[in-house]
C-alpha cells in the first residue's frame, strides 16, 4: 500500500479494512474516463471498473460498477432494482449522492449510502482498477474485495 495516495474517504475505507491495494495516479485532463485511465496506467479497459451514478424512481441514488469497455443498460438496471426506470445522474446529482466530484467518483466511502450493483462478470476478475476518490486516481484492488467492501449485488447490467 502506498503513502502517495490522495487522502480521500475511499482511501480511509481501504486502510480501515486493511485491504491490499495499489495506487495509480495519472493526468486526468489528458486521459479522462475509463478508457483514458486504462491507457494512462497501462491496463486493458476491461480491467477498469467505472463507478456510474444513476437515479431511479423518486430520485433514489443507485451506483453501478461496470467494466470500462462496457455500457450499462438502464432497462436491465431498473428491472434489477424493481423500479420503472433509471437514468444516469447529472453531475450535481452524482456529487450530492456520493460526495465525490464528477470524474472522481469512488464506490467506496460515499457520503450517502446508496445501493451498489455490479456487472456479474466483474466477479471473474482478479485485480480491477477503480476510482480512488479523485480525478486521476485509481486503486488496484482484488475484485472480490471491492464487491465485499461496497456490498454490491451482481447481475447482468450490460448493454448487449
Amino acid at each position: 500500500m502506498a503513502d502517495s495516495a490522495p487522502a480521500t474517504p475511499a482511501m480511509r475505507v481501504l486502510r480501515a479494512a486493511g485491504v491490499e491495494h495499489t495506487v495509480h495516479l495519472f493526468d486526468y485532463e489528458r486521459h479522462p474516463g475509463a478508457l483514458g485511465a486504462a491507457e494512462a496506467i497501462g491496463v486493458a479497459p476491461h480491467e477498469t471498473v467505472k463507478t456510474i451514478v444513476f437515479t431511479g424512481d423518486g430520485g433514489a441514488g443507485l451506483v453501478v460498477l461496470m467494466h470500462g469497455d462496457r455500457e450499462v443498460s438502464t432497462k436491465k438496471l431498473a428491472r434489477a432494482v424493481g423500479m420503472k426506470s433509471a437514468r444516469p445522474a447529472d453531475q450535481k446529482e452524482a456529487t450530492r449522492i456520493t460526495g465525490y466530484v464528477f470524474g472522481g467518483t469512488s464506490p467506496l466511502g460515499m457520503r450517502t449510502p446508496a445501493p451498489v450493483l455490479a456487472q456479474h462478470t466483474i466477479t471473474t476478475m482478479g485485480t480491477v482498477y477503480v476510482n480512488g476518490g479523485s480525478r486521476g486516481f485509481l486503486v488496484g484492488i482484488d475484485a472480490a474485495a471491492l464487491l465485499e467492501l461496497t456490498g454490491a449485488t451482481t447481475g447482468d447490467l450490460a448493454v448487449e
